[in-house]
C-alpha cells in the first residue's frame, strides 16, 4: 500500500472517530445511555484501526475486539486503560444482537465512561 493510501486510511479512521464522539455526546445527554456507550465503543474502534493501519502499513481487520485491535497496533495501554477497553466492549454487542441486554450504568457512569473515551481518543490521535 503506497503511503498516500496509508494516510487516507489512516485519516478515514480518525474522522470516523471524531464524528462517532459527537454522535455518543448526543446520544449521552437524551438519556440515551446503551446507544451513547455503543458509540463510545466505535471511537475507540475506529482510532485504533487507524494504528493498526499505520503500524502494519496496511488495511485494519474487520473486527470489533478492541483488545485485539490494540494488540495488532502494538500499543501498550496501562491497566485503567486495559480494563476500561473491556467495559466498552460489553457495549458494542448491544447494537448487534437482541437478546444481550447489559446493565444499564447510572448517567454519573456513563458520563465518567464518555470523559474516558474523549481522553483516550485524544491519546491516540497523538
Amino acid at each position: 500500500m503506497s503511503i498516500l493510501d496509508l494516510q487516507k486510511q489512516i485519516d478515514y479512521w480518525i474522522n470516523e472517530a471524531e464524528d462517532n464522539i459527537v454522535t455518543a455526546d448526543i446520544l449521552i445527554q437524551k438519556d440515551r445511555f446503551l446507544h451513547g456507550l455503543f458509540f463510545c465503543h466505535l471511537v475507540i474502534e475506529k482510532a485504533l484501526k487507524a494504528h493498526v493501519v499505520k503500524t502494519t502499513k496496511d488495511i485494519a481487520q474487520r473486527s470489533h475486539n478492541l483488545i485485539l485491535l490494540s494488540e495488532k497496533a502494538k500499543l501498550k495501554f496501562d491497566n485503567d486503560d486495559d480494563i476500561f477497553l473491556g467495559i466498552l466492549m460489553k457495549y458494542q454487542l448491544q447494537g448487534r444482537y437482541p437478546d444481550y441486554n447489559p446493565i444499564i450504568p447510572t448517567k454519573e457512569r456513563v458520563e465518567k465512561y464518555f470523559s474516558q473515551t474523549k481522553e483516550l481518543l485524544q491519546w491516540l490521535k497523538k
